[in-house]
C-alpha cells in the first residue's frame, strides 16, 4: 500500500520545530510493507493544505496528516478538511465529553477554545483521542483515506499505533504476509559490510529484500520478505538469518532493534556484573542511555559527572600530577577515572570518557572533538583515543556510542 504524509504547521517551515512524526511513522509502517511517497511540509493555510492533499492523493491511496489540530487560532485545518471532503462543522458529543474529561484529569480549566475541539467535520468519522484533546478525524474519498491527526508527537505516535495503523491494516486489508528481522551489527563499516554481503544479496528472491541503516558507530541490518503463505515465509526468513551468521559470526549483536544500551545492559545481567559511569566531555549522556533501559537498575549502580578537575581528583583520584604532566584530555587520567569510578561506586566494569566537546577549548594537542575513553572489566582496563569531527552535540554522540561499543566488545571477551 503507497501511503503519504502531509505535516502542517509554520513552525515547522521555519525551523522552530522539528517534524519527528514523519520519520516515525515511516518507522512502524515499512515493516507492514507499506511504501511511503512522499512528505510534504505545508503552512497553516486553507490554500496550501487543499493543494497538498490533491498533490498526495495523486501518488497514493491513504494520507496521514499531523498537525493544525490544536486550540487556538492558527490552526485552520479542520475547516480547510470540511471545505475539501464537503459537509459541515458540526459538534460531536463525544469528543466534547472526552475532551472535558482530558482537561479534568490535567486539573485545567476548561476555556471555550478548548472546548471547541469538539467541533469537526460532519463529513469525517471521528477517532476519540484517548491521550489529548484533539480529535483525530478520518476521510473517505474514491477509495481513497486521509486521517488527520495532532502534531503533538506523543499524541500521534500512540494513536498510531492504538487506532490508526490497525484501521488502516483492516480497511486495506492484503494476503500478503510480511515479515522482517533487524539486527544489530558492530566493528563493520558500511561499504566493507557491503562487500561482504554482496553474494548474499545477489541470491535473495525478488520477495526479500535487505537495507542498510547506519547508526553512527553501528549498523542496523533489516532483512525483511512478503509471501502469501505466513509458513513458507517464515522458513525462508529463519534460513537466510543463519546465512547472515554464517557470514557475519560475532559482528552481529543482536538479532533485534535494541538501543546499544540495552544489548549491553543484557550481557551485564547475563554475566552477573555491575556498572557505573565516570563522564566529563559526555556530560551524563551515557548514564542517560542507560537508564532509559527498563530494568537497568538490575546492574547500573551510578555515576560521577566529574566535569571540574577537582572532581576528577578529589572524588575519583586521578592523580593531580598525571593532570599536570599530560592534561586531562589522556589516557592516564581516563583510565585513572575507571578505575576510580568502579572503586567509589563498587561495580565490577565502568565507563570513563575526558575530552574536548567543543565548539572552543581545542588546542594542536588535543585540538576540538578529542575524547580519550577508558572501559574497564574487573579491573582489566582498556582504553581508546578518538576525534570527531563536527558539532558539540555530534561529539558527545558518537563518544557515547563509542564508549558503548568499547564496553560490548570488552565484555564479550571477558
Amino acid at each position: 500500500m503507497k501511503y503519504s504524509v502531509i505535516a502542517i504547521g509554520d513552525e515547522l517551515l521555519i525551523g522552530q520545530v522539528t517534524d519527528t512524526n514523519s520519520g516515525w511513522i515511516a518507522r512502524h509502517l515499512s515493516p507492514l510493507g507499506w511504501e511511503m511517497q512522499t512528505v510534504q511540509v505545508v503552512a497553516d493555510s486553507p490554500d496550501a493544505i487543499e493543494h497538498a492533499i490533491d498533490e498526495a492523493f495523486a501518488q497514493s491511496s491513504v494520507v496521514l496528516m499531523t498537525g493544525g489540530l490544536g486550540p487556538t487560532k492558527d490552526d485552520i485545518t479542520k475547516p480547510a478538511l470540511c471545505h475539501y471532503f464537503g459537509g459541515e462543522m458540526v459538534r460531536d458529543e463525544q469528543v466534547a465529553r472526552q475532551v472535558e474529561w482530558v482537561v479534568e484529569q490535567r486539573h485545567l480549566k476548561l476555556n471555550d477554545y478548548t472546548r471547541d475541539q469538539a467541533i469537526v467535520p460532519s463529513s469525517c468519522r471521528v477517532i476519540q483521542n484517548e491521550v489529548g484533546t484533539a480529535p483525530l478525524m478520518w476521510f473517505e474519498r474514491d477509495g481513497k483515506v486521509l486521517v488527520s491527526m495532532p502534531g503533538v508527537p506523543f499524541e500521534t505516535q500512540t494513536m498510531m499505533q492504538r487506532a490508526v495503523i490497525p484501521q488502516l491494516m483492516a480497511h486495506f486489508h492484503s494476503d500478503v504476509t510480511i515479515e522482517y528481522r533487524t539486527m544489530v551489527v558492530v566493528g563493520i563499516i558500511e561499504s566493507l559490510l557491503a562487500m561482504q554481503l554482496d553474494e548474499f544479496e545477489r541470491s535473495l528472491p525478488d520477495n526479500f529484500h535487505l537495507a542498510y541503516l547506519p547508526q553512527g558507530g553501528y549498523m542496523l541490518l533489516r532483512l525483511h520478505g512478503r509471501h502469501a503463505d505466513a509458513a513458507v515465509l517464515h522458513s525462508q526468513l529463519e534460513r537466510y538469518m543463519a546465512q547472515l551468521h554464517d557470514i557475519l559470526g560475532d559482528a552481529i549483536v543482536s538479532d533485534d532493534e535494541k538501543p546499544l544500551a540495552a544489548i549491553v545492559g543484557q550481557l551485564l545481567r547475563e554475566k552477573g556484573l555491575t556498572l557505573s559511569t565516570a563522564e566529563s566531555c559526555t556530560g551524563g549522556n551515557i548514564a542517560h542511555q542507560i537508564t532509559m533501559v527498563a530494568g537497568s537498575s538490575d546492574y547500573y549502580k551510578g555515576s560521577v559527572v566529574s566535569y571540574a578537575t577537582a572532581i576528577k581528583t578529589d572524588v575519583l583520584g586521578v592523580n593531580q600530577d598525571d593532570v599536570d604532566r599530560y592534561t586531562v584530555v589522556s589516557e592516564p587520567v581516563a583510565r585513572q577515572m575507571a578505575a576510580g569510578v568502579a572503586r567509589v561506586l563498587g561495580t565490577d566494569c565502568s565507563i570513563a570518557t575526558t575530552g574536548i566537546a567543543g565548539p572552543g577549548g581545542g588546542d594542536d594537542v588535543n585540538p576540538v572533538g578529542t575524547v580519550w575513553m577508558a572501559v574497564n572489566v574487573c579491573g582489566n582496563i582498556v582504553t581508546v583515543k578518538k576525534h570527531y569531527p563536527g558539532t558539540r552535540d555530534r561529539v558527545i554522540t558518537r563518544a557515547t556510542t563509542d564508549s558503548l561499543l568499547l564496553l560490548l566488545n570488552h565484555l564479550q571477551g571477558h
